[in-house]
């Protein structure tokens, strides 16, 4: 996952890649992968359904979460602040 520290507007850019992972291919977002599938064709469809689906505005809620170091915590999520995102596909015809 990439970054843009901007002031005001900070937009957050999160790449899915595709990868051999388990016998098969899976999705990769930071350091966390998908479930495996069968095909790399498989794998991309599943990656862009959830990049979609991850730009699409919801309610302004409260979310509370795990972080890296295993503390929780509580903050409000803005429903309208969606990241930008992209399917990199380094193997593929379609590339990205």
């Amino acid at each position: 996952m990439s970054y843009c520290d901007e002031v005001g507007d900070a937009m957050t850019h999160v790449i899915y890649k595709i990868v051999e992972h388990d016998g098969g291919w899976a999705y990769r977002v930071g350091e966390v992968y998908s479930e495996t599938f069968a095909t790399r064709e498989a794998a991309h469809a599943a990656a862009a359904r959830a990049a979609r689906e991850q730009r699409t505005p919801g309610r302004t809620e409260s979310i509370e979460y795990e972080d890296g170091s295993g503390r929780w915590r509580e903050e409000r999520a803005r429903g309208n602040d969606r990241p930008d995102t992209d399917v990199e596909d380094p193997g593929s015809r379609r590339g990205r």
